[in-house]
């Protein structure tokens, strides 16, 4: 899949979700299969910049390129100047979001909200696009409500204003995150325009990614929630679309050394209080489906050190360890204690 000048190694893509895609799980997703990941939406206001949440929103030190960077906002000569601070930063690909559905960024007609007013989209785009010299994409829903699907319409307006890919969520704004995905307008999109288009929401198997790629035509996938507490899922889709067959589940040992290098990032990156805090949330979703899980996130959340957090996950996957050598945290829809090749399913 190609943006701009990229070549992606494959066509999945790491959902921006604010809270969650830092540094540490931007990192541990793209060396588990992303082709792409994007980091979590910033303001366009950057006088709203000199905070400590911005200051590791706007952290990509390290980070192999592209580097690719979502802004928001609803005034275009704010995003424009959003969009060139971040090219100095090192931003090498700028993403505008106009697909949060949340109630604190629509007010601000920002997010979603901006898919009621297509010309504002337009003079949104044009500016973004003329300020800098890097590759813009646009991340939209399929419209404002379910009686006015727009999205073709958007999608038009984004490939006339030089934006190089458009991912939809295939919700509207007054969906939310309610109800089930649809594909149908993503497909119609597809069939528009020209620039790669990138199918996003619920896509949460490997399977299911490519019976969307397939039904709809998509350049690529976008996965979001599902990679909360599975982050194995890009290579294990990476391998379906190349194989027709999910690769052997990852050895319980390989998983506990991924979470615990995991967490030691976050611990380095926030530093031991608020690493220690902002972990809670991701030990909660490794752990969810695990055999002990319950109890060992209750005795987890209560853990005030960085030191005591490291020894509660080598302790727990010894346990889980003696369930099996192997384990597939995703699942992918299998309903017995173990799958097909005699992983563990969680």
């Amino acid at each position: 899949m190609q943006i701009g000048s990229y070549l992606l190694p494959n066509p999945l893509i790491l959902a921006p979700m604010a809270g969650v895609t830092d540094r540490p799980f931007r990192h541990l997703c793209r060396e588990l299969g992303a082709g792409l990941v994007v980091s979590e939406m910033v303001t366009s206001d950057t006088r709203l910049w000199d905070t400590r949440k911005s200051a590791h929103r706007l952290d990509h030190s390290g980070e192999p390129g592209p580097v690719s960077v979502q802004i928001a906002g609803g005034e275009p000569d704010m995003l424009a100047h959003a969009a060139r601070a971040n090219v100095d930063r090192g931003a090498q690909i700028i993403d505008i979001n106009m697909g949060c559905p949340a109630k604190k960024v629509c007010k601000r007609a920002a997010g979603s909200a901006l898919l009621s007013d297509p010309d504002l989209v337009a003079r949104i785009l044009d500016a973004v696009v003329a300020a800098v010299d890097v590759p813009v994409t646009l991340k939209i829903r399929t419209g404002p409500t379910r009686d006015d699907r727009n999205a073709v319409a958007i999608a038009r307006i984004a490939e006339q204003a030089g934006i190089q890919a458009l991912a939809i969520h295939g919700r509207t704004r007054a969906d939310k995150f309610n109800g089930e995905a649809e594909f149908h307008t993503v497909r119609d999109v597809v069939a528009a325009v020209g620039i790669p288009v990138i199918a996003n929401g619920d896509i949460n198997s490997p399977q299911k990614a490519q019976r969307i790629l397939e039904t709809t035509g998509a350049s690529g996938i976008m996965i979001g929630r599902a990679a909360q507490g599975n982050p194995w899922i890009f290579q294990d889709t990476v391998h379906y679309l190349d194989h027709g067959r999910l690769p052997p589940a990852p050895k319980v040992e390989d998983v506990a050394a991924r979470v615990l290098a995991h967490l030691i990032d976050l611990h380095r990156f926030y530093g031991d209080y608020s690493g220690v805090r902002i972990a809670r949330k991701h030990l909660g979703w490794y752990t969810q489906h695990l055999p002990g899980g319950e109890d060992f996130r209750r005795g987890f959340n209560k853990l005030e050190k960085a030191g005591q957090q490291r020894r509660a996950i080598e302790q727990f996957f010894q346990q889980i360890s003696a369930l099996g050598d192997r384990i597939r945290i995703g699942g992918y829809g299998e309903v017995s204690a173990r799958n097909k090749d005699g992983a563990l399913a969680a």
